[in-house]
């Protein structure tokens, strides 16, 4: 799937699960389901590298890879050659979620490295959603590193408080990447079958990625995100005055 259909389901996934979740307040709750939404695009750094020609050098790849210019673009070039290309090793569904969540483990006991951690997830989440938000300062490097970083800053307290629920946050999203590119005819690999260079694949097949399904898949994604926010977090008790005799009389019809 395309990035932006991945963000989409991972921030449903996240609204999804607001109620089993460590939280406390709505800032806590938004970054829960930011994160959710940009680490659903985490297993993509599997594609990109920083090229030189001459004197300037070129970014290639992914959303992921480029979005923070030779930093992520740098990253990127190291997890493909680990990963044996796009869809391999970062697709795994059984060791992917676990590399992933062991190394947001690490991050998530420290405030300074959950901060970045939690910076990069909102990033991911600009960056795949910058279709849908005013402007283009999301999808440039600097304004994208400012944004995130401001947001992760606001949600762990200037940088004092570890997030200990990030790698739960990380393990899913990633979990809800690998079944979005299961639904496309490209697929996934079979666990561990991608180490040895030839990948045996299993898909669902049910649409290609960038087709008019996957822009009807990502849209269903995007009511479900909205409408899961809305109704498990505080923005309940403060909009419903207004939203709920709108929404009324369809909850009547069913």
């Amino acid at each position: 799937m395309l990035g932006h259909s991945h963000a989409m389901s991972g921030l449903a996934a996240g609204a999804a699960t607001l109620p089993w979740a460590p939280l406390s307040g709505l800032p806590e709750q938004a970054a829960w389901v930011a994160a959710w939404g940009g680490f659903a695009m985490l297993p993509d750094l599997d594609q990109g590298g920083l090229h030189w020609r001459g004197a300037m050098p070129k970014l290639s790849g992914s959303t992921v890879a480029r979005m923070w210019g030779p930093i992520t673009t740098s990253l990127a070039g190291l997890v493909s050659t680990l990963a044996r290309g796009h869809r391999n090793g970062t697709h795994d569904v059984l060791l992917s979620p676990v590399v992933f969540g062991l190394l947001a483990v690490l991050a998530g006991r420290n405030p300074w490295s959950s901060l970045v951690l939690l910076a990069l997830a909102i990033g991911l989440a600009l960056q795949a959603l910058h279709v849908v938000v005013p402007g283009k300062v999301e999808s440039t490097v600097v304004g994208n590193l400012a944004l995130s970083f401001a947001g992760a800053w606001w949600v762990t307290g200037t940088g004092s408080t570890a997030l200990e629920w990030l790698p739960w946050a990380v393990a899913g999203g990633v979990v809800t990447h690998i079944l979005g590119d299961w639904l496309t005819v490209g697929g996934v690999p079979v666990p561990l079958t991608w180490l040895d260079g030839s990948p045996v694949r299993v898909a669902a097949g049910l649409f290609r990625t960038g087709a008019g399904v996957e822009r009807l898949v990502a849209t269903a994604f995007t009511v479900a995100a909205v409408v899961l926010v809305y109704q498990r977090t505080p923005l309940h008790d403060v909009l419903a005055p207004w939203v709920d005799p709108v929404i009324a009389p369809v909850l009547a019809l069913r």
